[in-house]
């Protein structure tokens, strides 16, 4: 859950150990963790109050409601209400606002930028999913419920629940969970909505509606031919670790190409 240094830093400096409750505290209500839940619906209700102009009312007041319900919840409240309760009502509030997004506003150029948003921290989560397993990635095969020395059956699909791919898993693959399918599945399957090709061909289709001969759209074409051209066994020799560094530093640098073709940032 803590992928860099900074971040297990930040949080020793508030708690003392890696316990359940200080941790959901610090991942979901702490106001000082700028990447707690509550942290992320703050930004996300202020960056739509700033552009309040060019989305709809309903999309306001959905985020609106949503802020001003976890603004009041505390941890015993979280706790009263259950944790998996508390998380899966914050993941219908997500997939609201998302829907009265795609169904509310003009499809202008707002709504394309607002899509490719969507598609670029969706690639990237899902590759933090994934990271957060590289250190057990050990192709090996299927793995079966009693298989405890390496890769656990429960993780694996829990992580393809978390992104609403089990069932896509046993319709496609018809097998026990096998890490090497998990990792092609949520990288590689153009028919998963949140798998980082995706994601990557939604990016080029909106930069390419935008503003196709900018160098934007030039990263992303390459970030997506690599993607096309890559296969399962080729992570297997060269690591599942490198292999999402690569695609999360490609698709930060198309981030900040973005900013300076849209933005004019430098």
């Amino acid at each position: 859950m803590f992928q860099s240094e900074a971040e297990r830093n930040a949080y020793l400096a508030k708690y003392d150990a890696f316990k359940t409750d200080p941790v959901l505290t610090y991942m979901v209500l702490d106001r000082e963790n700028p990447s707690s839940i509550r942290s992320c619906v703050w930004s996300a209700r202020e960056n739509v109050r700033a552009t309040r102009h060019v989305l709809t009312t309903d999309m306001w007041e959905t985020i609106n409601s949503t802020w001003l319900d976890i603004a009041k919840t505390n941890y015993a409240d979280m706790q009263d209400m259950g944790h998996h309760e508390f998380l899966e009502w914050i993941k219908v509030r997500s997939h609201l606002f998302r829907g009265v997004a795609h169904g509310t506003m003009r499809r202008g150029e707002a709504f394309e930028f607002w899509r490719m948003g969507v598609f670029i921290e969706r690639a990237e989560n899902t590759i933090r999913l994934l990271a957060a397993r590289a250190h057990t990635f050990k192709p090996t095969g299927p793995i079966s419920r009693e298989d405890t020395a390496t890769l656990d059956y429960y993780q694996w699909g829990t992580l393809l629940r978390s992104v609403n791919a089990y069932k896509a898993y046993r319709e496609i693959y018809k097998s026990q969970i096998d890490p090497r399918r998990v990792v092609e599945l949520l990288t590689l399957n153009e028919e998963i909505p949140r798998s980082v090709m995706a994601c990557v061909e939604e990016i080029c289709q909106v930069l390419e509606g935008l503003r196709p001969r900018s160098r934007c759209f030039e990263q992303s074409r390459d970030l997506l031919n690599r993607l096309q051209s890559a296969r399962i066994d080729r992570v297997y020799r060269t690591g599942m670790a490198r292999f999402l560094e690569d695609y999360r530093a490609g698709l930060h640098d198309l981030s900040l190409q973005i900013q300076k073709d849209f933005l004019m940032i430098q």
